[in-house]
Protein backbone atom coordinates (compact mmCIF):
# COMPACT_ATOMS: atom_id res chain seq x y z
CA UNK A 1 0.00 0.00 0.00
CA UNK A 2 2.74 2.61 0.94
CA UNK A 3 5.28 3.38 -2.04
CA UNK A 4 8.77 2.30 -2.11
CA UNK A 5 11.58 4.92 -1.79
CA UNK A 6 13.37 5.31 -5.95
CA UNK A 7 16.41 6.23 -4.30
CA UNK A 8 17.41 3.25 -2.21
CA UNK A 9 20.99 4.54 -1.75
CA UNK A 10 19.17 7.82 0.26
CA UNK A 11 17.23 5.44 2.52
CA UNK A 12 17.48 5.26 6.04
CA UNK A 13 17.47 2.39 8.39
CA UNK A 14 14.48 2.21 10.85
CA UNK A 15 16.88 2.54 13.81
CA UNK A 16 17.90 6.07 12.05
CA UNK A 17 14.35 6.93 11.03
CA UNK A 18 13.30 6.44 15.27
CA UNK A 19 16.71 8.36 16.10
CA UNK A 20 15.29 11.26 14.43
CA UNK A 21 11.79 10.74 15.58
CA UNK A 22 13.29 10.58 19.15
CA UNK A 23 15.66 13.38 19.12
CA UNK A 24 14.27 16.16 17.00
CA UNK A 25 11.40 18.63 18.28
CA UNK A 26 9.08 19.41 15.78
CA UNK A 27 7.68 18.76 12.40
CA UNK A 28 4.56 19.33 10.20
CA UNK A 29 1.51 16.82 10.64
CA UNK A 30 -0.75 16.72 8.00
CA UNK A 31 -4.60 15.71 7.75
CA UNK A 32 -7.37 15.81 5.86
CA UNK A 33 -9.27 18.78 6.41
CA UNK A 34 -12.37 20.66 5.01
CA UNK A 35 -13.56 20.09 1.89
CA UNK A 36 -10.69 17.37 1.36
CA UNK A 37 -7.88 19.84 1.48
CA UNK A 38 -4.48 18.67 2.93
CA UNK A 39 -4.18 20.56 6.31
CA UNK A 40 -0.87 20.54 7.92
CA UNK A 41 0.54 22.37 10.99
CA UNK A 42 3.73 22.62 12.99
CA UNK A 43 3.54 20.55 15.84
CA UNK A 44 6.19 19.05 18.60
CA UNK A 45 6.52 15.61 19.32
CA UNK A 46 7.49 12.73 21.73
CA UNK A 47 8.38 9.54 20.31
CA UNK A 48 7.75 6.53 22.83
CA UNK A 49 10.03 3.75 22.37
CA UNK A 50 8.27 1.61 24.49
CA UNK A 51 4.71 1.82 22.01
CA UNK A 52 6.34 2.72 18.90
CA UNK A 53 3.84 5.88 18.72
CA UNK A 54 4.42 9.47 18.51
CA UNK A 55 2.38 11.36 20.89
CA UNK A 56 1.30 15.21 20.72
CA UNK A 57 -0.63 17.58 22.61
CA UNK A 58 -3.40 20.13 21.39
CA UNK A 59 -6.23 21.91 22.44
CA UNK A 60 -9.48 20.62 23.09
CA UNK A 61 -10.96 22.32 19.95
CA UNK A 62 -10.48 23.65 16.35
CA UNK A 63 -9.47 22.24 12.87
CA UNK A 64 -7.76 19.44 13.31
CA UNK A 65 -9.51 17.87 15.84
CA UNK A 66 -12.48 18.77 13.84
CA UNK A 67 -10.81 17.12 10.80
CA UNK A 68 -9.24 13.97 12.94
CA UNK A 69 -12.76 13.09 13.99
CA UNK A 70 -14.14 12.64 10.21
CA UNK A 71 -10.83 11.04 9.12
CA UNK A 72 -8.09 9.52 11.61
CA UNK A 73 -5.44 8.68 8.76
CA UNK A 74 -2.45 11.35 8.81
CA UNK A 75 1.40 11.58 7.88
CA UNK A 76 3.99 13.77 9.85
CA UNK A 77 7.07 14.55 8.77
CA UNK A 78 10.20 15.87 10.40
CA UNK A 79 14.14 16.05 9.74
CA UNK A 80 17.01 16.76 11.68
CA UNK A 81 19.07 20.32 11.51
CA UNK A 82 21.33 18.69 8.83
CA UNK A 83 25.28 19.25 8.91
CA UNK A 84 27.51 21.16 5.81
CA UNK A 85 30.67 19.33 4.00
CA UNK A 86 33.08 21.81 4.43
CA UNK A 87 33.47 24.06 1.77
CA UNK A 88 29.97 23.12 0.05
CA UNK A 89 26.66 25.51 0.80
CA UNK A 90 24.48 21.94 0.08
CA UNK A 91 22.77 20.82 3.67
CA UNK A 92 22.42 17.37 4.26
CA UNK A 93 19.50 16.38 6.72
CA UNK A 94 17.83 13.61 7.36
CA UNK A 95 14.19 13.25 6.40
CA UNK A 96 11.40 10.77 8.60
CA UNK A 97 7.74 10.51 7.16
CA UNK A 98 5.60 8.58 9.67
CA UNK A 99 2.12 7.52 7.93
CA UNK A 100 -0.73 6.26 10.14
CA UNK A 101 -3.20 6.66 12.19
CA UNK A 102 -4.44 9.26 15.10
CA UNK A 103 -6.16 8.84 18.02
CA UNK A 104 -7.67 11.28 20.07
CA UNK A 105 -6.38 10.76 24.05
CA UNK A 106 -9.27 12.85 26.78
CA UNK A 107 -7.56 10.33 29.82
CA UNK A 108 -6.03 13.10 32.27
CA UNK A 109 -3.40 10.92 33.90
CA UNK A 110 -2.32 10.31 30.37
CA UNK A 111 -2.31 13.68 29.10
CA UNK A 112 -0.09 14.56 32.29
CA UNK A 113 2.61 12.20 31.84
CA UNK A 114 2.81 12.65 28.17
CA UNK A 115 3.10 16.45 28.25
CA UNK A 116 5.57 16.09 30.75
CA UNK A 117 7.67 14.11 28.95
CA UNK A 118 7.54 16.12 25.78
CA UNK A 119 8.15 19.33 27.92
CA UNK A 120 11.16 17.43 29.13
CA UNK A 121 12.32 17.88 25.58
CA UNK A 122 12.48 21.83 25.20
CA UNK A 123 13.17 22.46 29.68
CA UNK A 124 13.94 20.80 32.77
CA UNK A 125 12.19 23.03 34.58
CA UNK A 126 9.88 21.12 36.46
CA UNK A 127 8.24 24.58 38.22
CA UNK A 128 7.49 25.70 34.53
CA UNK A 129 6.29 22.94 33.22
CA UNK A 130 3.49 21.95 36.27
CA UNK A 131 2.44 25.67 36.56
CA UNK A 132 1.74 25.13 32.67
CA UNK A 133 0.04 21.36 33.13
CA UNK A 134 -1.91 23.22 36.03
CA UNK A 135 -3.26 25.76 33.68
CA UNK A 136 -3.49 24.58 30.33
CA UNK A 137 -4.30 20.67 31.08
CA UNK A 138 -7.97 21.04 31.69
CA UNK A 139 -8.23 22.19 28.03
CA UNK A 140 -5.49 20.14 26.39
CA UNK A 141 -6.26 16.68 24.71
CA UNK A 142 -3.51 14.45 23.26
CA UNK A 143 -3.02 13.09 19.62
CA UNK A 144 -1.49 9.19 19.66
CA UNK A 145 -0.08 8.58 16.18
CA UNK A 146 0.32 4.41 15.74
CA UNK A 147 2.66 4.20 12.76
CA UNK A 148 1.74 2.01 10.07
CA UNK A 149 4.36 2.98 8.06
CA UNK A 150 7.69 4.93 8.41
CA UNK A 151 10.39 5.79 5.81
CA UNK A 152 13.04 8.02 5.90
CA UNK A 153 16.11 9.73 3.47
CA UNK A 154 18.81 11.36 3.26
CA UNK A 155 18.52 14.40 1.30
CA UNK A 156 21.07 16.88 -0.18
CA UNK A 157 19.86 20.12 -0.85
CA UNK A 158 21.20 20.56 -4.35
Amino acid sequence: MFRELLRKNKELSTEECIDVLKNETRGVLSVLGDGDYPYGMPMNQWYNEEDGCIYFHCGNVGHRLEALRQHDKVSFCTYDSGYRNPGEWALNVKSVIVFGRMEIIDNRDQIIDITTKLSHKFTRDEEYIQKEIRESGPRTLLLKLTPEHICGKRVVEA
